[in-house]
């Protein structure tokens, strides 16, 4: 503890130094003559603290992890270093309007979406690392928040529910590791550390309304630059808290998708684009009255999407750690004979097909399957379900952990040994389990997973209940 506080001294002055050797009356700084004032607001001096105490114990932990785990986390330093500099900044800033406010986040949006960036494409190995990291960094967006008009939970809320949206993954990382590698699992109980408690206390202390602006400072104005050639996509959480462009401008933009139709019927000139209807276009005159599209026709559309964007198909062991099915379709004899608990199986892209896994393995994950059926006999760490549709998955043995994510339609068929697995479900419907009988010879009993839940404010918190319909 002592060697903790004798760090943070440490950093303090050698802050302090910094800044009294780097100013200058004579020349002012980029931020204004006030500048090394407001770094050395107590608000600012704390942020650094924060950066240096649990960012630090992130960093340490990404560090002896090193690869995407180690980039990720660099990401995240680098938005708290962004957003300390941000908080100077509004220290001798007025506050802005909806375009300067675009203006003055933009450092921080970039940095979001390069952390965002990393968990798109194929899935890496450390999927879960990625994005806990990734949605992690919206809770940054308190500093966004102006009002209670403004579209977005209060500072103190907003970060924790940021954090619950990353948690989901934090805790695969957790499960996964538990009894691995600790070194991944004192990076996924840092990364919480960071946020509860540590931004969420910070920003309860000195921005519990928002960020306090100045009233005298500069104005913020918007870029007049056109938007960057090829810019990242920002995270699906902050989007609207980080969009660029002012109400008055994004008017003036061509309206797509429903707002163009929308826009169309208002304006009265609804039939204006319409082709006009010839009589021998008319159903009446035509010699076939059906109206039918034949058999043959719709093979002829329909038959070439089915492979269209599938990739080789993959059978193999890659490594001697992880076995990858990729692209399998109507293969209903897939086996997997040689396997150990040390290995972990990637299912990825099959359709209607069937894959049996008779042995232990460490870890299954099935990803963007359609129809796809799995049957294996233990798991150590988990079974995961995403982004697919119409799966069958059975347990023949043990499974300390079943998670849905992202899935629509999927059959868990559980053993005596698994009735105990924790089963965790995400932006999920459709999911039924079903359990042995009473009877040693009775029929499997299915139970339906809720999906619709009831949220009740009572005595300063809200309960969440399930929806359960009855009928007669």
């Amino acid at each position: 503890m002592d060697e903790k506080l004798i760090q943070r001294l440490e950093s303090a002055v050698s802050r302090l130094e910094a800044l009294s050797a780097g100013f200058h009356p004579s020349a002012s700084p980029a931020g204004g003559a006030d500048a090394p004032d407001a770094a050395l607001d107590p608000s600012v001096v704390a942020f650094a603290d924060l950066i240096d105490q649990y960012v630090g114990r992130v960093s340490r932990a990404a560090e002896i992890i090193g690869g995407q785990v180690l980039e990720v986390t660099k990401l995240v330093q680098e938005a708290f270093v962004v957003q300390k500099e941000l908080l100077i900044k509004l220290k001798h800033t007025q506050k802005p309007d909806l375009a300067g406010l675009a203006e003055f986040l933009k450092p921080l949006n970039e940095v979001i979406a390069k952390a965002t960036a990393l968990t798109e494409g194929r899935r890496s190995d450390f999927f879960n690392h990625l994005k806990a990291a990734a949605d992690s960094l919206s809770a940054l967006a308190w500093i966004a928040y102006t009002g209670k008009d403004c579209g977005m939970s209060m500072p103190i809320a907003h970060v924790e529910e940021s954090w619950q949206m990353a948690e989901f993954y934090s805790n695969k990382v957790l499960v996964e590791y538990r009894n691995k590698d600790p070194n991944h699992v004192e990076w996924a109980k840092a990364l919480k550390e960071l946020y509860l408690p540590g931004l969420r206390d910070y920003v309860k202390s000195f921005h519990p309304l928002g960020p306090v602006w100045s009233p005298t400072g500069k104005i913020i104005a918007p870029s007049k630059a056109s938007a960057p050639v090829a810019p990242a996509a920002p995270p699906p959480a902050p989007a609207s808290l980080f969009s660029s462009e002012s109400s008055q401008a994004s008017s003036s933009k061509p309206k797509e998708g429903m707002s163009a139709v929308f826009q169309q019927i208002s304006s009265g000139n609804v039939t204006s684009g319409l082709r006009k209807v010839k009589d021998d276009m008319k159903t009446k005159n035509r010699p076939d009255r059906t109206g039918v599209v034949g058999a043959s026709e719709k093979e002829s559309h329909a038959s070439p999407r089915v492979f269209s964007k599938a990739g080789p198909p993959k059978f193999e062991l890659q490594m001697g750690r992880k076995w990858v099915v990729e692209n399998q379709i109507e293969k209903k004899d897939l086996v997997i004979k040689d396997c150990d608990a040390k290995q972990s199986v990637y299912i990825y892209g099959c359709k209607n097909s069937v894959l049996q896994i008779p042995g232990k393995v460490n870890n299954i994950t099935i990803d963007k399957c359609t129809k796809m059926g799995v049957v294996f006999k233990d798991v150590v760490a988990a079974c995961e379900i995403v982004n697919s549709n119409g799966v069958e998955v059975q347990c023949q043995g043990a499974a300390p952990t079943i998670s849905v994510d992202n899935t629509s339609g999927c059959q868990l068929y559980l053993s005596k040994d698994s009735l105990e697995a924790s089963i965790t479900t995400a932006k999920s419907s459709e999911i039924n389990v079903l359990v042995p009988g009473a009877e040693p010879d009775g029929d499997w009993v299915e139970h339906s997973l809720p999906q619709q839940y009831i949220h009740l404010f009572k005595d300063g918190h809200f309960e969440t209940t399930s929806a359960s319909h009855s009928g007669g």
